[in-house]
């Protein structure tokens, strides 16, 4: 039976949390499900936590993980794209409620002021807000508009508040059925650098994959159920250097005798004298592309037009485009 470890690295995405613990083991996490198809082009990956000892094996909470994976998402593609926004807004139909009378509150995280942190600012200019609109629409545009409210609190190195105390203040005076929280995320894996999407129905707590982790933004922190949204816009420089020294070892292996040995270390082992030799130097280092004003302006368009999709389902996008 595999010996499986609590996970002592920092990442934001499930996925990647149930890859480090699991390993080179070839059993599953104990308390975790998953399961995977593709849909348009995309890798849909969902991961259950659905035991406690699954929650500390994995370092999340017990709740459902959906990543939507779109490597190619950088080669700024229009199809790519489009096949991004519907898939996603399929996954959110499944999770927010279809009586267009619950209301909604979309808080968008993150510091505007940081380019990689600014999508979920970016998020909310682009939706549709309806709270205040009750009144002042056609009467049959207001029997199909559900009342969405949306905030950007920003952070608590600008404003001086915690980000928590601010939407707990909102949702008390608001009163919403549903929070849904847009967030920048932290990977591990190249490829996830503006190439997924993860939803969770276990809200989110900010800052957590690059070790600024912050009061939890959940459904027992608000009062109201939380859905989280987030995109990966960070990498960790450690990653990129363990997937660099696994590249060489499998590429040079018969060919320089150093690297043969790294490659029969296997792949658990390589990442630990990585991070053995260059934590100190490239630990709390993170990384993003040098286009990422285009790429979250991208992925922002994306969220937003998946969004205001999921919680207007009754309108016509010429209504709210």
């Amino acid at each position: 039976m595999a010996n499986f470890q609590p996970i002592q690295i920092s990442t934001d995405m499930a996925i990647e949390a149930r890859d480090i613990v699991r390993g080179d083991a070839h059993a599953e996490v104990p308390g975790v499900r998953v399961n995977r198809k593709n849909d348009q082009g995309v890798e849909i990956t969902r991961v259950e936590v659905f035991t406690d000892e699954g929650a500390r094996l994995m370092g999340k909470p017990r709740g459902h993980y959906i990543t939507l994976d779109v490597p190619h998402f950088r080669e700024r593609n229009a199809t790519v794209r489009r096949g991004l926004i519907d898939v996603l807004t399929a996954e959110l139909n499944h999770l927010i409620p279809e009586n267009i009378e619950r209301s909604v509150l979309v808080v968008g995280l993150g510091n505007w002021n940081a380019t990689p942190d600014a999508l979920g600012p970016r998020v909310v200019e682009r939706l549709l807000v309806t709270r205040h609109l009750a009144n002042v629409v056609p009467e049959d545009v207001g029997k199909r508009m559900r009342s969405v409210a949306a905030v950007a609190p920003g952070v608590l190195g600008v404003t001086g508040i915690e980000t928590l105390d601010m939407i707990k203040g909102i949702v008390k005076e608001s009163k919403p059925d549903l929070t849904i929280a847009v967030d920048a995320l932290a990977a591990r894996n190249l490829d996830r650098l503006l190439g997924s999407v993860q939803i969770a129905d276990t809200g989110i707590h900010p800052g957590s994959g690059v070790g600024n982790r912050r009061h939890g933004v959940t459904e027992d922190t608000v009062g109201v159920p939380v859905l989280a949204i987030g995109v990966c816009t960070v990498v960790q420089a450690m990653s990129i250097a363990e997937e660099a020294v696994q590249l060489l070892a499998r590429q040079l292996a018969d060919e320089v005798k150093f690297y043969k040995i790294l490659k029969e270390l296997g792949e658990t082992n390589q990442k630990g004298l990585v991070q053995e030799v260059l934590n100190e130097r490239l630990g709390e280092l993170m990384v993003t592309p040098k286009e990422i004003d285009l790429l979250i302006n991208d992925m922002a368009d994306v969220l937003a037009e998946s969004l205001n999709r999921s919680l207007q389902p009754r309108l016509d996008s010429s209504e709210w485009a």
